[in-house]
Parts: C-alpha cells; structure tokens; sequence
C-alpha cells in the first residue's frame, strides 16, 4: 500500500443502526486498528528490523542532533522500545482477537513475540538496557535519575497481559525470566514523581500476578502518592498542571492496578480509584463536543484521541458508571476526528502536530513513534464481543437534550476547568485556571494560559510579537517589553459569570503590585463566548492586544461592519478538509480598534490562517479610561450569515460608577436577547487559587 493510499481512512464495516452517530462498531475498529498498523510496518523492511519510523522532525525531537554521538546512541535505545510498546497498544488486541492477523507479510503475533524478547536480551543488538544498564551508559550512579524506558515498561505488561494466550505463555520460563528481570529493574528504581509512579505500579503488579517477588512497600508509597494527586470531580493533579494525563494516565492505568493488584490487595486505595474514576465520568463526557472531538489543549497534544481511553478505563472498573453508548460513539467521534483527515499522516505513521505536521505543539521528550500514544484510544479492542461497550446504541449525552441555541456550562472548581457545550454550533469551549508558567515560555502558554481552548478551532501558535490568539499581549513602553499572561488564577462562577486573574510575565519575586494583571469574567452566548475583563495595570504608557481563536484561510470573505461605536470583522470561508467555516469578533466598550493579520504555519488546521485582535492604548499613569473591556468571539460550521443581534447583542451597558468606565462597582451588561449579566469583581482577591 503506498503512502497515497494511506492517507486517508475510509471504513467499511459501519452499521447506522446500532451506531445512528458514526456507523462504528467494532469491526470497524478492528478495521482502524489494521489501518494504522499498516502505516507502520509498510516502514519495516525486515521481520528482525524494529519498529523504527522515518522522522519529519529532526530540530525538537529526540535522537538530539545536537547531542553527542555517545548519547545519540542511547536515545535511539529509547526509542527503539517507545515504538515497540506504543505500537504494541494496538497490536495486542488485534493478536488476542485474531493470532494469525497478520499484517504486510508480518504476522503480528510472531513479530512482537521476537522484538520483545530480543529487546530484552543483553547480548541481542536491539537490546534496550536495563536500569542499571543506563546508568553505566550515561556514566553515573546517581540512582534519582529516571529514564524514557520507565514509561514503555508499563506499555509492555499492559499488552503481554491482553495477549497473555497468544504472547506470554508461550515463552520459555527461561524467557519469561529474561523479561521480567528487565520489567524489575524499572519497576523498582527510581522514577518522576507525578504520573510515572503508576508506570512502576503497574510493572510491579503484573510481576506480582506472575509470581514474581515485589516490594510491596515500594508498591504501597507508589499508590498513595498518586492517590495524593486527586483535586476532586474526577481529576488529578500532574505537577503544575492540569491536562489530558489525568485522563490517559490516572484514570486508564489506576482500574488495570486495581484489578491486577489493588482490589485484592490494596482494597482502601482501590476503592478510592473508583470513586475518582466515577467522578470523572459524570461530567467527562462534555468534554467533547457534538461530533465527539477532542480540544487541543495541555502538552502532549500529538497523543489525540487517546484523551478518549479513560472511558474505557472505567468501564474496566468493578462499579463502573459511563453509558457504554455514549462511551463508544465519543470514542468512535474522536477517532474519526482524526483518521478522516487526508493530512494525519506522514509517510503512513501520525503527524507530529495535532492535525497536520505542527512544530509549535511537539516536545523533545517525544521522537518519531511518541504519536503511538493515541493508541490507548485502541485498548478497548481488549473488550469482549459481547461488551456493552460494543452492543449497546450509540447515544450523544448532553447533545441530545439541548434545545435550540441552549448552552450547558459545567464548572470544576477542584481542577480549575469549565467547559460549555453550545446546541448553536456543536462546539465545546474549554476555559481553564490554575496555570504557572514561568515568563517566556511560550510553548507552555500556548498549551495552558488561552482565554479559550475550542473543539473546532485548535489553538494557534504567535507569528507576531504584538499578537496572540486567545490571549492578551501587553506592551510596556517604558521598559521597550512585551508580556504575556503566564499564570492564571482561579475564582469560579457567580451568577452565569465565570472569574479568572491573569498577570503578565508573573515573577514570584515581585509583589503583585509591580504586575499588570486583568480580571476576567466571561460568560456564554449560543454562538461563543463575551468578555467583560478589568485592568489591573501599574504604570503607562501601554498598548494591549486581545486575538480571536485562528481561523483556517483557505479563501477566507471578510468582512468589517459596525453598528453605532461596535465594530466586528467577520471571517467566512473552509478548514483543510472542506468544512465550512465562520468566525466573527466583535469590540463593545473599553476598546480603541479591531483589525486582523494573515499568518503562515501557525496553525494546527492549515497551511495559511488569519487572527482578527482588538487593540487599545493607555498613556496615561492615573486617570479615568476605561477599566472594562468588553468583546466577544462567536463561530459557526456554516456560511450562513449570522443576525445583527448575533453580531452585536449588547442592549445596554449600566456601569456604578458615574464616568461609565467600570472604575468601581458592578457593571451589568443587558443583552438584546433579554438576559442580563452582572460583573461584579467583588470578593475575587480574597478568593483566587493557584
């Protein structure tokens, strides 16, 4: 199969009336699962080859160009085994389900039964190293150290466990013995202390099950460390952040630890993991939208749809509580969000981007075959036939019973996250808090401090200075320097208003007095999103920016209207794949200009896009200019022309304070529509968390 023939899924196994939504069923994943294999080993040339893929990154990625040749050659050690084990999540339940599947000549099962056990054979040449083998690599004994091979382990004995029949027990015990002394030397070293202790949990475990000995001490610090994580409704805290890693991480490998080790062992800690997982499972499916896409949001964005795998995670649960229904038709959404795309893949193996290839998102913890993280979309392959997961109605949760231009917000107070799912469009708007980042980490900025994160507008990256999607951009003339919001703080939702603190360029050594800040509230509209922000700005002369979401220039219309002192601009035209596309912004009060600019790859979607951005100055220190700035950002999946009052639905806006610049006081902005929203910052400095 050629790499014009790859591009491109196109299933043939649907049925309509068990899935009215995708037409997937799990034959058609079955279908996915090969298609993407197919990609891989159509990069193989040789059953002893391993699954080393062509790289399209060479500048962020590891193997380093830049590192030494000695140290090139220990990382492509590392992933030698990071493509053995990811691709392995999708080949295991194809191995379980059909032994003989085989796949460009190979067959799957005696494939990876060969790599594995050669991977972990000192004297073979793809042999990985174990722990203490690493060390003499790097010459150190510095037993803190963790390494990349850590995360695969775990890979590794989730896969042998799914193939158990037709992988592990057919090993020698002199072989099985080989694999587990590697698996043991991971499992029992020296990891990073946030999600990694369930990589060495779930090492342990499987050792346990097999007979082997383990530390149960090791075992038990492990699991109360992770459980210590939990930040309530269903999410845990990785680190600093927030992200998907609770969901591909805490709550996909916590089940497999309680029915492998914990319910058995552990049963106050396993309980508690399901507890966690069911939490999350009352408010996660909102997460998606309509269609069942994914938000590009948090690091690691090249793993995608494996968002989607903590679904099946609680469905591995004694007590599960997800709608088996909704679980797969999200799942089957997500997966199609990205296979449908003729840009996904790269010479048959996933981008390193989110759609298309996109620098701006990729890490340098990550090489060629990290993208093979989506696979833990796939785990659900080890479901049986007769599953719920597979038998039962697609159903579309929340989309279902939303009426007409309706909008559902659900605020998380524990993990700083409110999501809105709007009947208008079929988007969700993700807006977060809690983030630290440290000044001039852009990258870090752009995966956690947007105003906005959209399921159908994935966020763009800064071609300018002066500009930013979804951000403000200060500009402090005195000091010559631009700043960027980099920590977010969180107050919640009072009354339909959800209330943010951003600073920019926050320094933990400088009081916040001698920080420009901005009170965000925002609130929801059918079509988006209205911001009614405060500054917070310590000296003059300034100019700040506030940029739209990105919008895919494919032959984009724009058009300029206003209507008294409001301006909007207005952006028509296509995505990548031929989707009809529609954004407009609008400025109220507060605001000088609108404008827009043209950028070039700074978008995940396509090639061109354009950032329409309000624009204000301040030159005076003290005074009586506007504090509240009010704007908004609507979109549509369509070209139909959005009404007037769509475009501007502000009535009226009645300030406290008798200049009418929201200087003190509440401000209440009456909509056409009729409603009415009061921002009132009251109460928010004794009341914002990190």
């Amino acid at each position: 199969m050629d790499n014009e023939q790859m591009r491109k899924f196109k299933p043939t196994y649907q049925d309509f009336e068990l899935s009215p939504y995708t037409g997937f069923t799990l034959n058609t994943w079955i279908e996915a699962a090969k298609y993407l294999l197919e990609g891989i080993f159509n990069n193989i040339s040789d059953f002893d080859k391993p699954v080393i893929m062509p790289r399209t990154e060479t500048e962020i990625t590891y193997p380093h160009t830049h590192a030494s040749k000695e140290t090139q050659n220990i990382q492509l050690m590392m992933e030698r085994f990071e493509g053995l084990a990811r691709s392995f999540f999708i080949a295991a339940p194809l191995i379980h389900i059909d032994p003989e599947t085989e796949i460009c000549g190979y067959k799957l099962r005696d494939y990876y039964k060969r790599q594995i056990l050669r991977g972990c054979t000192p004297e073979d040449d793809n042999y990985i190293g174990t722990y203490d083998d690493m060390l003499r690599l790097f010459n150190t004994t510095d037993r803190n150290r963790a390494f990349q091979q850590t995360v695969e382990t775990c890979a590794l004995v989730i896969c042998l466990d799914i193939c158990r029949d037709e992988i592990w027990n057919t090993y020698t015990k002199n072989e099985k013995d080989v694999i587990a002394s590697f698996i043991a030397s991971y499992a029992h070293a020296s990891t990073v202390p946030n999600n990694w202790r369930l990589f060495n949990m779930l090492d342990m475990a499987f050792l346990h099950k097999e007979g082997y000995p383990i530390d149960k001490e090791i075992m038990l610090d492990h699991a109360q460390s992770i459980l210590s994580c939990y930040a309530g409704d269903g999410w845990y805290r990785d680190g600093h952040s927030f992200d998907y890693y609770s969901c591909w991480a805490f709550n996909v490998y916590s089940p497999i630890w309680n029915n492998w080790y914990g319910y058995e062992n552990e049963p106050y800690i396993a309980a508690k993991f399901e507890e966690n997982s069911n939490r999350l499972m009352e408010t996660y499916t909102e997460f998606f939208d309509r269609d069942g896409f994914t938000n590009m949001w948090g690091r690691s964005g090249i793993y995608r749809n494996a968002a989607t795998s903590s679904l099946c995670g609680n469905l591995e649960m004694r007590n599960s509580s997800v709608n088996p229904g909704l679980a797969r038709r999200i799942c089957s959404g997500s997966l199609m969000q990205f296979l449908e795309r003729d840009d996904f893949l790269c010479n048959g193996i996933p981008t390193m981007g989110f759609y298309r290839q996109f620098p701006p998102l990729v890490q340098n913890y990550s090489c060629a075959e990290s993208p093979f993280w989506l696979a833990k979309a796939f785990l659900c392959l080890s479901l049986p036939a007769d599953h719920p997961f597979w038998t039962a109605k697609e159903e579309n949760g929340v989309w279902d019973s939303l009426k007409k231009d309706e909008v559902k917000t659900t605020v998380l107070n524990g993990p700083a996250l409110c999501f809105s799912n709007h009947s208008a469009n079929g988007e969700t708007i993700l807006r977060s808090g809690k983030v630290s980042k440290r000044p001039g980490d852009i990258h870090g900025m752009h995966n956690y401090s947007k105003l906005c994160y959209n399921t159908k507008y994935p966020w763009e990256a800064n071609s300018r200075e002066d500009v930013e999607s979804q951000q403000y951009v200060l500009y402090d003339k005195a000091a010559d320097r631009f700043e960027r919001c980099n920590y977010t703080f969180w107050h919640g939702e009072k009354d339909n208003v959800l209330y943010r603190r951003q600073f920019f360029n926050y320094d933990t050594q400088k009081d916040w007095h001698w920080l420009h800040a901005v009170n965000a509230a925002d609130f929801t509209v059918p079509y988006g999103i209205i911001r009614a922000d405060k500054l917070r700005l310590y000296t003059a002369p300034i100019t700040l920016t506030l940029g739209s979401y990105g919008f895919p220039d494919n032959g984009t219309e724009i058009i300029k209207k206003t209507c008294g002192k409001h301006m909007a601009i207005i952006l028509k035209g296509h995505d990548h794949t031929g989707k009809e596309k529609q954004l407009a912004m609008t400025i109220f009060d507060g605001w000088d200009d609108i404008d827009y600019y043209e950028s070039s790859r700074t978008n995940p979607d396509s090639e061109k896009s354009i950032v329409v951005f309000a624009s204000l100055s301040r030159n005076k220190k003290y005074g009586c200019a506007p504090y509240i700035l009010i704007s908004q950002v609507i979109t549509k999946e369509s070209l139909e022309d959005f009404t007037e009052d769509e475009l501007f639905p502000i009535k009226s806006v009645d300030y406290t304070d008798k200049e009418c610049s929201g200087d003190y006081g509440p401000v209440t902005i009456n909509l056409k529509s009729g409603i009415s929203r009061t921002i009132d910052f009251d109460g928010i400095e004794g009341d914002i968390s990190l």
